[in-house]
């Protein structure tokens, strides 16, 4: 048997020994780092990374629309590397022609591409430097997109006036012109609404965002910048992930996953005391250099909460639209897992201070009533921020479970039938191939969310408990997290298997 209690005090301790978080290594990022910042230590690993990664056919990343994005990004950075000898063309334009190959099949496809964050301007923007590169044809841009919001972003930048900071993390896309005037240092003296580093050296908590800046400017005002890029790349050996930082959007969801499945462990009050220092009026981003966001917020909030720390969740109502909660200011689309997240953020104040659910239960109605409408005719739910649906399916499931009332149990019940019929043969869950996170989802889903579960469920989430167990020693998971590309937070993960594990235990304990 694996200790759980045991596992969960390690991983809070890798925490705090980790502050910036454990993030898996982007392709997406580590191409655009090859490319634009081939003097940063590490260049060489970067591209046998490149290298190493490639599919059989020619690509990069995951499946359904999902490898288009680290496809062009890892082509064009073998390209540039094959251009400027940081390695021998003869063993990286094969991989390079490949990739192209690769890309004129994704290209002449359907245009149902993933909602990542983006995407509508990372695509025209690494289609257009592949074929500066005049290695073949010009590639095609995807059905319904065209380069008017990255011309618009350039525009903006150009001119000199400051962008929205959900902006600074995709810089690398504005170009070295508009990056420039974005980011002008003149003398000892910074103009007002010039891009400039965070205290730690961060641009958008990205490090292709933070090379871009960096290669822009002179080298004296960057030291800091260059000194992170420095760092991240040492701690990855060459790659680097796609966004970093994350130290509140790691703490908020570890500390909720394992305080929710009431795994025990003591949590350092500085780490606690660090997250509620985090939560201004405007709310909390996931990290340093990234804007807050309202799923940061509601999970760091929930956590607290549920650790005995609850704070007044006010600065949520500045994502309220009015029907549901947007991640953001001027967000596009919608999160399922987001409005749940803020469920679970009201609900959980609530119990901790009964006075004030006159002023948060009707926003709490509201966001249940949004949330019950969302769901499929199979019983689950899908979401922009993750690649599974077991993930946006249990995040309503706790969340309509504990908080929506009791209205919600058919919805419950739907969803656990979904998930019953989605089991694979070796006990696992998967929307591509069974594995640890999704099955540790899917457990979750059968036996909490407030209705007691039926033999099936406990069956089904005994075998999924057996798989967990088996694969626990594996620390490599598969990247499903929706960033410029998808990337794993490892912690987070690890979380919630361990969440998944201990909350089967009683029924195996008992076997049920």
């Amino acid at each position: 048997m694996i200790d759980v209690p045991v596992q969960a005090r390690a991983l809070v301790s890798e925490l705090m020994a980790k502050p910036w978080g454990n993030v898996s290594p982007s392709v997406y990022e580590t191409g655009r780092m090859v490319t634009i910042a081939p003097w940063l230590a590490g260049q060489r690993e970067r591209v046998a990374y490149l290298l190493a990664g490639q599919h059989g056919d020619g690509s990069w990343g995951a499946p359904d629309g999902y490898g288009l994005v680290p496809t062009l990004s890892a082509t064009e950075g073998l390209l540039s590397a094959a251009a400027r000898g940081d390695a021998d063309p003869a063993s990286v334009m094969p991989t390079a022609r490949a990739g192209l190959d690769a890309l004129r099949r994704m290209l002449a496809g359907p245009g149902d591409l993933p909602d990542t964050p983006a995407i509508e301007l990372i695509v025209p923007h690494l289609v257009a430097l592949i074929d500066a590169h005049r290695s073949a044809a010009p590639l095609p841009l995807p059905p319904g997109m065209d380069g008017e919001r990255l011309g618009k972003v350039r525009r903006l930048l150009a001119a000199g006036v400051e962008p929205p900071q959900k902006v600074l993390h995709v810089l690398e896309v504005a170009g070295a012109d508009a990056v420039r005037a974005a980011g002008t240092v003149q003398a000892e003296t910074v103009r007002a609404g010039a891009v400039r580093p965070t205290s730690i050296g961060t641009i958008g908590a990205s490090p292709a965002a933070t090379a871009a800046w960096l290669d822009a400017l002179p080298p004296d005002p960057a030291d800091s910048a260059r000194r992170h890029l420095e760092a991240v790349a040492g701690r990855y050996g060459g790659p680097v992930p796609v966004g970093l930082p994350i130290t509140v959007f790691e703490r908020g969801w570890v500390l909720s996953w394992l305080a929710r499945a009431d795994v025990p462990v003591e949590v350092p009050p500085e780490m606690l005391a660090d997250l509620r220092a985090a939560i201004g009026p405007d709310g909390t981003a996931a990290g340093a250099g990234l804007p807050p966001d309202a799923d940061t917020t509601s999970v760091a909030l929930y956590a607290l909460a549920l650790l005995g720390m609850p704070c007044k969740p006010e600065s949520l109502k500045t994502f309220d639209t009015g029907e549901h909660f947007c991640t953001w200011q001027g967000e596009d689309g919608y999160s399922v897992s987001v409005n749940a997240h803020v469920l679970d953020s009201f609900g959980q104040y609530v119990r901790a201070r009964p006075t004030a659910a006159d002023t948060y239960r009707p926003m709490m109605a509201r966001v249940a009533r949004w949330l019950g409408g969302q769901q499929g005719r199979d019983g689950s739910w899908s979401d922009r921020w993750h690649a599974s649906p077991f993930y946006a399916t249990l995040a309503c499931v706790l969340a309509l479970g504990e908080f929506g009332g009791p209205q919600y149990a058919g919805a419950i019940r739907a969803a656990r039938e979904w998930v019953l019929g989605a089991q694979r043969e070796d006990g696992s869950w998967g929307r591509w191939a069974g594995g640890p996170e999704e099955t540790a989802y899917a457990v979750q889903a059968l036996l909490l969310g407030g209705l007691e579960p039926d033999e099936r469920c406990v069956r089904a989430a005994e075998r999924g408990c057996g798989f967990l167990m088996r694969v626990f020693a594996l620390s490599d998971y598969p990247p499903m997290w929706h960033d410029k590309d998808l990337y794993t937070p490892n912690a987070i993960v690890r979380a919630a298997i361990l969440a998944a594990l201990h909350v089967t235990q009683p029924y195996l304990q008992r076997g049920i």
